[in-house]
């Protein structure tokens, strides 16, 4: 009797702690395939290398080590410190940046504090994290979004302020203009954790369910594709296909293997059961009549929560400083703009920098430097030139670290900092057409329920009798951990365990 076989599409962390799991725990009851499209595995995990740094192109932070089944195996494979050559570890950050306003204003911490509290305090209720004088604004904003509740915040904390005294030593910045500038910085910042390429369109009742495991957050000095190969160790050499691209999935046909997966170059495969673990960016796109992944289309109640999800871009950047420059002479920069329709603006500094908040370096006194880019400007970085890229980081820099002057629509840096790049590397996850962008969220009018129902196989009839045709897997498909590579793993780990099941395999 031939064996039952499973495919699984796409060789990232959800598929690959699938087939991981499978592999491990059914004694040889399977035949096993992993077919990637791409001509590596790891999916948005990407570690490459950057003058001679190793450096994280997708997936970066392991989001609290106490549970994390990622931390667990990182610390199995002694994967945390690394040893053969510098790494992205961060710990730039943990100076205290300099924060500096357009025009090359300083900011000091009675400016900045009241509000880095203020936003932390409300994104903290917002995360169901702390009961406060939030309470009652929020009851008003019932099924509204994050960037509504935000704003109403700062709105109130300016009700709460009145009769301050004016601004002064700051240029043509109002106190009111500063600290609006200011909480945009945040806010921006906010965005690539979420992949929300605007708050307003990030869901506020459901921001609560998010979870995060307790512990602090750190990177692993061997590169998270070490995690990557772990998993795929396991596995018989030919039971990963690369660069096999899939075309389309025939499911509940009339045969004795009901689902049947078109590749690009005109091969197919028919199974019993697949796992799909692409991105919500690919199935969104799938779901359109002109791409037709699915045949049968999906149902209805499948498509409708794949329309309602977001599916944001967040891009890298790195930077090599100049030689000319010693490392510690840059710092760790927190960058506060004017508005891009401010008529107070420096004109040479494009809107796409505008929008985002941070330049550090990869660790202390690294001459590689990193920025995030989120949204609208992730996909533009995606487009511009290096030199076009290098260009603009070097005058919005060296603009902020000159000293102020009296006209801060001036286009000179006279009186500055005089810093460049030299060349840079930068992700591209919105324009590859495997993966359609970075990560999921709860956009405005869906809910965490949808991320149950991408989670839920077909056929839904469980008296079918050849059910569980087609599986899904993915950060997309898990309701309190999406957006994280652990919550990829644990989706894969829940569709390996619900196959494992449907066999009663023993100890799962």
């Amino acid at each position: 009797m031939a064996k039952p076989r499973i495919v699984i599409i796409g060789a990232g962390m959800a598929g690959l702690a699938a087939a991981n799991k499978l592999y491990t725990s059914s004694n040889d009851l399977f035949e096993l395939f992993v077919v990637e499209g791409g001509t590596r595995i790891g999916g948005r995990i990407n570690t490459s290398e950057f003058y001679g740094d190793r450096v994280e192109m997708g997936a970066t932070w392991i989001h609290g080590i106490k549970g994390s089944p990622v931390h667990q195996i990182a610390q199995q494979i002694n994967a945390l410190q690394g040893s053969d050559k510098p790494w992205e570890c961060m710990d730039g950050l943990l100076d205290e940046p300099k924060t500096i306003a357009e025009g090359g204003f300083e900011l000091n911490g009675s400016m900045i504090e009241p509000i880095s509290t203020l936003f932390k305090n409300l994104m903290d209720f917002a995360q169901g994290n702390e009961a406060s004088k939030w309470c009652s604004m929020s009851c008003r904003l019932r099924n509204k979004s994050v960037g509504s509740f935000l704003r109403k915040g700062l709105d109130v904390y300016w009700d709460s302020s009145k009769d301050r005294e004016e601004l002064k030593g700051y240029g043509k910045w109002s106190r009111e203009l500063l600290e609006e500038a200011i909480f945009a910085m945040y806010e921006n910042t906010q965005r690539t954790y979420t992949s929300a390429g605007d708050l307003f369109s990030l869901d506020y009742e459901a921001e609560s369910e998010y979870r995060m495991f307790p512990g602090e957050e750190i990177t692993i000095g061997n590169g998270y594709s070490s995690i990557i190969e772990y998993l795929a160790s396991v596995l018989p050499r030919d039971v990963i296909q690369l660069d096999r691209k899939v075309a389309k999935i025939e499911w509940d046909r009339c045969d004795s293997r009901p689902v049947k997966i078109h590749f690009l170059d005109g091969s197919f495969v028919v199974a019993d059961h697949v796992i799909v673990t692409v991105s919500l960016g690919v199935l969104k796109a799938g779901i359109c009549n002109a791409s037709g992944l699915f045949s049968p289309p999906l149902p209805s109640f499948k498509t409708d929560a794949i329309s309602r999800l977001g599916y944001g871009v967040v891009n890298k950047l790195f930077l090599r400083l100049n030689g000319n420059r010693k490392p510690e002479e840059l710092p760790s920069l927190q960058m506060v703009f004017h508005r891009s329709d401010s008529e107070l603006r420096h004109k040479k500094i494009p809107w796409w920098m505008r929008r985002t908040a941070t330049l550090s370096p990869i660790y202390n006194n690294a001459s590689v430097f990193l920025s995030w880019f989120a949204g609208k400007e992730a996909l533009e970085l995606e487009r511009l030139s290096n030199e076009e890229i290098i260009n603009a980081v070097t005058t919005t820099v060296s603009s902020l670290l000159s000293k102020p002057h009296n006209e801060i629509m001036s286009d000179s840096n006279s009186n500055g900092f005089e810093v460049s790049f030299v060349d840079v590397l930068k992700s591209k996850w919105g324009s590859d057409p495997l993966f359609l962008g970075s990560y999921s969220y709860v956009a405005v009018g869906s809910s965490g329920a949808d991320f149950d129902t991408m989670a839920e196989p077909l056929p839904t009839d469980v008296y079918h009798h050849r059910p569980l045709q087609i599986l899904f897997a993915g950060e997309a498909t898990h309701r309190t951990h999406y957006s994280t590579t652990h919550g990829a793993y644990f989706s894969g780990i829940r569709e390996a365990n619900r196959l494992l099941q449907h066999y009663h395999c023993v100890g799962v």
